[in-house]
């Protein structure tokens, strides 16, 4: 008896746990998993730390092993033709003389790189490479939050509109068919039937709208995680936003001009047009190599086997290449020149991405005060409404008004909160400080 009744409670608990509504976090970790932008950045991640080895590899020693295996078939014509020579006790008129040959050669070659200046310079930016490719991948995963976050809640907010417009065509359908009873009975004229419908029809229209809003904002979702979204845990009831910390704008610009993703590869990328210079100099540089060699040359049927074994310093000084060199430097300099542009560039526009988000908030935060006060008023204007329609002070425009105003509100106040949810990430991404674990405040907001 004991055995069923486990299996019941084991079934219930997994029937509970697939009907619930997924939230923040679980979303996010199938975007993760699935994000073919995000998988894009992460493959990028791994073949830039490949760089530092490649660069390292310019200073480190090369060994090559070049080799022939060569059979020959050929005579040569003597100068001297028509010479005689003995062959066999016979006298032989000379015309061609064979060479056939075999050729078995082969050399083991090490070289080590002495001074060698542009391999060095390559090797400093190789490290650069390397550290810029991972600030583009912490880019990559700030994104993917705000994308993800956005997705989220542009469903959330799709889905209150629908909602919020669906109670709407409710209590329209109720007003039209008292504005339908009353006018059969005399007590109100036909236009107050004709207001009636046309809100009726009105909202039906927008209805369909919203209807059509929430496919397109779950399919947005859909793109991101990679299979079609489920139900998603929807704000409690009553919840409070926190506001930004610190409080002053100040700290947050400075954050983002200094710890912002984009900055940082603005940055690096003016250290490798820096290193790119000296790299472009070095073509006037000598270059000085270590050189090892052992050599093995066999000569089947001429002179035998041949060895050499050498050891000594290779040394190349370059003289004129047709102004090539000083022409690649001005180049590397102008490079430059753009890459700090780009860099002032990247913190402007990161401080201004942080005023931004840092007004949003706050603006966010007092609209959201200011709006739960008017769903407030505007509930208590739509119970007076009703209860002057039933005693003959309102008329039913006055009723359809005040529900359009209500749902309107309600409307607003459910963006508004996304909104400044939405901000205060941003204005973390700005700052170049948004993790995985800041999701978390936000998703306890979410009902469980």
């Amino acid at each position: 008896m004991q055995r069923p009744l486990i299996a019941v409670l084991i079934a219930s608990a997994l029937f509970t746990l697939n009907a619930q509504a997924a939230d923040l976090l679980q979303v996010y970790q199938q975007a993760q998993a699935n994000d073919a932008t995000f998988a894009s950045a992460r493959n990028s991640l791994t073949a830039g730390q490949e760089r530092i080895t490649q660069g390292r590899s310019l200073l480190l020693p090369t060994v090559t092993l070049t080799g022939q295996n060569l059979r020959n078939y050929g005579d040569r014509t003597p100068g001297n033709i028509g010479a005689i020579d003995v062959v066999d006790g016979q006298l032989v008129e000379i015309t061609k003389v064979n060479q056939d040959n075999h050729n078995n050669s082969y050399t083991l070659q090490l070289t080590q790189p002495l001074f060698r200046w542009a391999n060095y310079q390559q090797y400093e930016q190789s490290k650069l490479s390397q550290a810029q490719a991972e600030a583009q991948f912490a880019a990559a995963q700030q994104d993917l939050i705000l994308r993800v976050a956005q997705a989220y809640f542009d469903v959330l907010t799709a889905q209150d509109n629908l909602t919020a417009t669906q109670a709407q065509k409710s209590a329209t359908t109720e007003q039209l068919a008292s504005a339908k009873r009353n006018f059969e009975v005399g007590t109100q004229t036909i236009t107050d039937t004709h207001e009636a419908q046309a809100a009726y029809d009105l909202v039906v229209a927008q209805e369909f709208a919203a209807i059509n809003d929430l496919e397109v904002k779950r399919n947005a979702l859909r793109q991101i995680i990679g299979q079609a979204p489920g139900d998603l845990a929807g704000l409690r009831t009553g919840v409070t936003i926190a506001p930004p910390e610190p409080a002053a704008i100040d700290p947050w610009i400075s954050a983002a001009e200094g710890q912002n993703y984009s900055v940082t590869v603005q940055e690096l990328a003016v250290e490798i047009a820096k290193r790119q210079i000296s790299l472009q100099r070095a073509g006037h540089m000598p270059t000085l190599d270590l050189v090892a060699q052992k050599q093995r040359n066999s000569f089947n049927n001429i002179q035998g086997t041949t060895k050499n074994n050498a050891i000594g310093v290779q040394w190349s000084v370059p003289i004129f290449n047709g102004f090539a060199v000083t022409s690649r430097v001005r180049e590397a300099i102008a490079l430059e020149e753009k890459a700090r542009n780009d860099l002032e560039a990247s913190k402007r526009a990161a401080a201004q991405n942080a005023r931004t988000a840092f007004l949003g908030v706050n603006t966010g935060l007092s609209q959201v005060k200011a709006l739960e006060a008017a769903e407030v008023s505007s509930k208590s204007a739509l119970d007076s409404n009703k209860l002057g329609y039933q005693v003959g002070v309102r008329i039913n425009i006055d009723v359809l008004n005040a529900q359009r105003q209500l749902y309107a509100t309600q409307k607003d106040l459910s963006k508004a909160r996304y909104d400044t949810i939405m901000n205060g990430l941003r204005l973390k991404a700005a700052a170049g400080t948004l993790k995985e674990t800041d999701l978390q405040p936000v998703n306890a907001l979410l009902v469980n």
